[in-house]
């Protein structure tokens, strides 16, 4: 703490604005609910007044109704606490639903606007970020969040008011006795802001260790993480590394809770003195005889009852210092800059009308933080309805290509365009039905086939999913299960082998009926014969429709209309597959 990202050290001025800046930020949350919000101060005003009787009808038994033996006047004192409880009860029934009505309204804002937010960031912060770290903010952090969220904004008034009101009740009834109580204050405020900065540093230091927890069950109990761990007997070490992290927590939990308990017994010892000290003043030779039995009662009454408001709200202080660093961890997500984003002035373009001509005019791109371009130069006129093959050897480059056409990635310079429109220019939800994509690393969810299927589009019909499946070679083996297109895929699809979940994964595509599709490796894990069935089955779909395929496989590409060769990022030889051999360069090299 006390540096920023750049190791630059921090003044004390500048951390009071970042966190006056923070709690703006906090309050422009709750400004949509400020209806409900006035609502419930003017319910937990109207509440605190009309609590304030109590003392005062406490007095008038003790001074009048007693000594007296006025029945009737006893009788009415006593219905009126009565009422006044009854109704500062309802009142708080009422005050506390909208406020959490509206507190959990914020949680969801937050939850979803985190959500969305990372969902729109590039394939670049995923890898740098740890999931189990993206997993704990949106859960651990904002679920963090939920008391503070919900109750400060009535805490602080339901406080604020119960004090102000005690205060003047308390002078109302003795103005030197009130004097007297108010040497709680510079304690109770000094030890409050030790336990805040207390709360604030174990606070951030506990949410980072419970991001390492997340990622450890992340990691250690995926199927793939479970698989990797039991053929390398690693199982022992992460039980380890698990155990070490859960300590840590609870040595954080401890020191957070009793941060606020020595607090809380100091304040108890000082507000249980402070009677004492009335009951003192009000004995002495100046002042004996002053008081009247009931006002003593009836002030000291007020007097403890001011411990509780007086200590939440010096406890929500507390509270909403802690949050600042979740607050901070949820709004760094949220200032995140989005890389790839839907254009101002989206142009618009008819799926079903696209032809799919793609070109790639003088593209180049690289990775942040590389300072070797991963692309550079690259010129490409794929007419539509035509194919073109992106060969070459490992890490030459082919898959950043097919990520710039599907718009995974921005090029740094030079242009990508669809029928003469800029990918940039297009939203993404467009360009999605657009281009599809059959990736070498296949994904599916822990759902049926069916839904699998329909993720891609979820208005197709199960006409249209099977006919899909037929067209991707999958149909048979799918009926052939127990529950059909029911059955659950499992885990990241670990009930199918890799040919069968590559053969979904293409079903899932074609279901879009993509102008331009692009195949990354997408055959890489089928067998030679299941190979040959999918490649005929592209072959037929290929027909009208713009098609790049990527393969170290040269057999699956021979029969594409160019072929480009890449090696380092560039394209060191293009043409057809007999004239690339005759040409006897890289191609030819890797043919042999």
């Amino acid at each position: 703490m006390g540096r920023d990202r750049g190791h630059r050290t921090v003044s004390a001025e500048e951390k009071t604005q970042a966190r006056q800046v923070s709690l703006r930020r906090i309050g422009r949350l709750f400004t949509p609910h400020r209806p409900a919000l006035a609502a419930v101060t003017a319910i937990i005003v109207l509440s605190s007044i009309i609590a304030m009787a109590t003392p005062f009808l406490l007095r008038a038994v003790i001074d009048r109704a007693l000594p007296q033996g006025d029945v009737r006047l006893l009788v009415w004192l006593v219905l009126g606490m009565v009422a006044v409880a009854a109704v500062t009860a309802a009142l708080g029934v009422v005050q506390t639903w909208i406020s959490t009505q509206v507190g959990q309204r914020v949680m969801h804002l937050l939850r979803t606007d985190v959500f969305s937010h990372l969902q729109r960031q590039s394939l670049g912060f995923f890898t740098r970020t740890r999931t189990g770290e993206v997993q704990s903010r949106i859960t651990n952090d904002i679920g963090g969040m939920q008391s503070v969220v919900t109750s400060t904004a009535t805490a602080v008034a339901a406080n604020l008011t119960t004090v102000v009101a005690t205060a003047v009740a308390m002078i109302a009834l003795s103005w030197q006795l009130s004097l007297v109580s108010l040497v709680v204050l510079p304690p109770a405020i000094w030890l409050t802001r030790r336990v805040a900065r207390m709360r604030r540093e174990i606070t951030a230091q506990r949410q980072r260790e419970l991001a390492d927890l997340n990622v450890t069950v992340e990691e250690g109990l995926s199927i793939s993480g479970v698989q990797l761990a039991k053929t390398l007997g690693t199982g022992p070490a992460l039980i380890d590394r698990f155990t070490a992290s859960s300590a840590r927590l609870v040595d954080l939990e401890l020191r957070s809770e009793l941060a606020g308990r020595w607090r809380m017994a100091s304040m108890s010892i000082i507000f249980a003195a402070v009677p004492a000290v009335i009951y003192l003043a009000a004995g002495l030779p100046g002042t004996a005889g002053t008081l009247s039995i009931g006002t003593l009662v009836a002030f000291t009454a007020l007097q403890g009852g001011l411990f509780r408001p007086l200590m939440g709200l010096l406890n929500v202080g507390v509270s909403l210092t802690a949050s600042l660093a979740l607050f901070a961890r949820i709004f760094e997500y949220l200032d995140l800059p989005v890389d790839v984003a839907d254009p101002a002035e989206p142009v618009r373009l008819d799926p079903t009308r696209v032809r799919g001509h793609l070109r790639l005019a003088d593209v180049t791109f690289g990775y942040p933080g590389s300072d070797t371009a991963a692309l550079a130069g690259i010129t490409l006129d794929v007419p539509a309805g035509t194919s073109l093959a992106l060969v070459g050897e490992t890490g030459s480059g082919k898959s950043t290509l097919a990520g710039l056409i599907s718009r995974l990635h921005d090029p740094n310079a030079g242009r990508v365009t669809i029928d003469g429109v800029d990918l940039r220019d297009l939203r993404l939800a467009d360009l999605a039905s657009i281009v599809g994509v059959v990736s070498q690393e296949t994904y599916l969810l822990h759902t049926t086939v069916r839904e699998n299927l329909r993720y891609a589009r979820p208005d197709a019909t199960d006409a249209e999913i099977e006919d899909a499946a037929r067209a991707a070679q999958i149909h048979d083996l799918i009926a052939g299960l127990p529950d059909g297109y029911d059955t659950v895929v499992g885990s990241r699809g670990h009930r199918f082998s890799g040919g069968e979940k590559q053969r979904l994964a293409i079903a899932r595509t074609l279901l879009r009926d993509p102008r331009v599709l692009v195949l990354d490796e997408a055959t890489s894990a089928l067998d030679t014969e299941t190979e040959r069935a999918v490649q005929r089955a592209f072959d037929a779909l290929a027909e009208g429709r713009t098609t790049i395929t990527i393969a170290h496989r040269l057999s699956t590409v021979r029969d594409a209309d160019q072929i480009a060769v890449l090696d380092h990022g560039r394209i060191v030889e293009s043409g057809d597959h007999d004239s690339l051999l005759n040409h006897n360069g890289r191609y030819a090299t890797l043919a042999a």
